[in-house]
């Protein structure tokens, strides 16, 4: 954990002006949420700027949610080809990127399209793994959760050959966090079962992507991004117990790079 808590200090330290913008492309009808707490996960970690691309429907619920996040609309309810180009768009404005959160239903060839032809480091989740797959890979961090692995391991046979074969990050989230990472695995030691409540990919995905809009490494960004997030939730249970909210961890992202 040495090398971490000395990236962390870095990270806590920074004085520079740019502190990176971040995209997100995110949410459904049956998931208005999503890009509001991946929005103020990155915020909270310090990116300068956060933009959500939502469908037109979601619009004012994002934009009302959380005003400090910028939000951007595309028309229908769901993200597919008449999306691509202006995510493209969105990608060449942001440092980093995050795709999948609360992507219900989105075309699976518009998915791939999207991260096939994005060049900022991104932070693939939910939904849009499993279209991701044939998509180049070498420049994300994949962040799945409970089943969300089982296409890569169909894929690819195992998380280790996946990352060796793609140069993808892994960043798989349970009971104890796995980064994977070169055909190595490495586990996270911050953390509570109060994580395990709705929410908190997503505040990962935008962990994650703060700090790689803020410069850092891949690897580096999975393995920090994790010790934020369990430790924010170490932070969020002393003072609500079983009770912690997605939220509740977010709020508690600055105390822990302090």
């Amino acid at each position: 954990m040495g090398r971490l808590q000395r990236t962390l200090s870095n990270v806590s330290e920074e004085t520079g002006l740019d502190n990176g913008r971040v995209g997100i492309v995110a949410g459904a009808i049956e998931y208005p949420n999503q890009p509001a707490l991946v929005g103020r996960a990155a915020l909270r970690t310090g990116s300068d700027h956060v933009r959500a691309f939502v469908p037109d429907p979601l619009y004012e619920i994002v934009a009302g949610h959380e005003p400090n996040l910028l939000v951007d609309r595309y028309a229908g309810e769901q993200f597919e080809e008449s999306a691509v180009k202006r995510t493209r768009e969105m990608s060449e404005w942001a440092d980093a990127l995050v795709i999948g959160p609360g992507l219900v239903d989105a075309d699976r060839n518009a998915v791939h399209e999207a991260i096939d032809t994005i060049d900022v480091p991104t932070v693939v989740d939910a939904l849009a793994i499993e279209p991701a797959l044939e998509a180049d890979l070498s420049n994300t961090i994949l962040t799945p959760s409970g089943s969300e692995d089982d296409a890569i391991r169909d894929h690819y046979g195992s998380l280790e050959a996946f990352s060796e074969e793609t140069g993808g990050v892994v960043t798989l989230t349970g009971n104890v966090d796995e980064i994977v990472a070169g055909g190595e695995r490495v586990q996270n030691e911050t953390g509570t079962s109060a994580l395990s409540v709705a929410g908190t990919g997503d505040t990962l995905a935008g962990i994650i992507a703060s700090l790689l809009g803020q410069g850092m490494d891949r690897t580096e960004a999975a393995e920090l991004g994790t010790w934020i997030i369990g430790k924010s939730g170490e932070l969020a249970t002393a003072e609500y117990g079983p009770g912690v909210l997605a939220t509740d961890v977010i709020e508690r992202i600055p105390d822990t790079i302090r």
